[in-house]
């Protein structure tokens, strides 16, 4: 199943705590606002190139309402946003795009979570069965394995959150910023959330209780 430990390193509250000075002046600077997945992006981004459209003209969800004259049968190429996890918004609620995604890195550690929806069911160490989950450090120590770019194809679940600064093990400390290019360019109608039934039919009451606390709430 997975390879690297899925458990928070933040305790979770309500209301959140306010960001640290330094972090609201990053959010600030790059003119971030808060993402319904979690953490915050602005985007950087929309190549001005339209293709035509290569997924079903029926949406994937309907949460969020379309671009002003978006026409679903075509795409921007590509778009490009910064995306941010913070000690404040610490995690990042499993989703899919029907488009494939590049991340790359620029500061921080994090660790992602994958759901391989798209792919035949897998036995679980320990028993049971279900889809394949792997998980990966994302992160600038790359002779320990952390990756600095990772791409996602259209169809899979993901997830994340965030790891504290290396030497400030237990401190509630550090930012992830990354880049995420979506290709063709992200719609929100290309996009849908894993809610928790959802998560059981994939990998089973087992697993589902392990990864429940990243799927979305509300």
């Amino acid at each position: 199943m997975a390879t690297t430990a899925i458990k928070s390193f933040f305790s979770a509250s309500f209301p959140p705590p306010p960001e640290s000075s330094s972090t609201s002046a990053l959010i600030k600077t790059l003119s971030m606002i808060p993402h319904i997945e979690g953490g915050y992006f602005t985007e950087t981004d929309r190549d001005p190139l339209l293709i035509s459209s290569p997924f079903p003209l029926n949406p994937a969800s309907e949460l969020m309402p379309q671009r002003e004259g978006f026409d679903p049968r075509y795409r921007n190429a590509s778009t490009s946003i910064y995306y941010l996890l913070t000690p404040s918004s610490p995690q990042g609620n499993f989703h899919r795009n029907r488009g494939r995604t590049v991340h790359t890195l620029h500061r921080g550690r994090g660790i992602y979570v994958l759901i391989h929806a798209d792919e035949e069911d897998v036995e679980y160490e320990g028993g049971g069965r279900g889809k394949r989950v792997e998980s990966f450090v994302v992160g600038h120590d790359v002779a320990k394995g952390e990756r600095l770019q990772w791409i996602v194809e259209g169809g899979k679940y993901k997830a994340s959150f965030l790891l504290p600064d290396q030497g400030a093990e237990g401190q509630q400390s550090g930012v992830l910023l990354i880049s995420e290019t979506v290709v063709p360019g992200f719609e929100y109608c290309d996009h849908d959330f894993l809610v928790a039934e959802g998560l059981k039919v994939l990998v089973g009451s087992e697993q589902a209780e392990k990864l429940g606390w990243l799927v979305r709430k509300s």
